[in-house]
């Protein structure tokens, strides 16, 4: 079962969320206004959580049975992404996908960025102009495949604690043979003929192509 948390930010059109999620079982958690992006691509999250202080429409709340619904104070340790994204976890699910995040606030962007970082981590951050994908040596998803536009951008970060060691074909500037470390990037590579692949050999990525 693929989980599902929906949070606040730019998010990508209805459309393409109903595309990417046709036909998966899932186990969809709305944090906060992410309940905007699921109900307007018709999916009805098994739980609401957060503070809802960006949740323009409370009344959207009376929808759900009061046990789905989990408010927190606006003063907490916890960002409501996380807090959804636990609760995906505790289910159990196979794999786990972020949607929505883009834009706004600089430090949001980068307190999402940095759960990709923890020992259970999310496979994928879809946003309004980006797709991310986390890829690990040591897990089931180890690499990325894909087909893009011709010389499109695709630029890769590590993640974690490394050692690190990658590879690559299809774009301009192979991984192979890299020496990374903490702070190094492979950032605005191409993929010259569209279709590329990345592959962690050691250690934990984050590969981010256009949406």
């Amino acid at each position: 079962m693929l989980g599902v948390v929906f949070t606040g930010g730019e998010s990508p059109s209805s459309a393409v969320i109903r595309s990417l999620l046709d036909g998966r079982e899932i186990f969809a958690v709305a944090a906060d206004s992410g309940l905007v992006s699921a109900e307007s691509a018709g999916i009805t999250p098994a739980l609401i959580i957060g503070d809802m202080d960006s949740l323009e429409d409370q009344s959207r709340l009376s929808a759900y049975p009061q046990k789905n619904v989990m408010r927190y104070d606006y003063e907490k340790d916890y960002t409501d992404t996380e807090l959804a994204l636990r609760e995906v976890i505790k289910k159990g699910c196979d794999e786990v996908w972020i949607i929505g995040g883009g834009g706004g606030r600089i430090d949001h962007l980068f307190g999402i960025r940095s759960l990709f970082e923890r020992a259970v981590f999310p496979r994928r951050w879809v946003t309004d102009s980006a797709d991310i994908l986390c890829i690990d040596a040591d897990a089931p998803y180890n690499e990325v495949s894909c087909r893009l536009e011709i010389n499109a951008c695709v630029s890769v970060f590590p993640l974690g604690n490394g050692p690190w060691e990658a590879e690559s074909k299809g774009l301009k500037w192979s991984l192979a043979g890299l020496k990374w470390d903490r702070g190094f990037f492979g950032l605005s590579n191409i993929a010259e003929k569209g279709d590329f692949l990345v592959k962690a050999q050691a250690g934990r990525f984050m590969v981010i192509i256009p949406r």
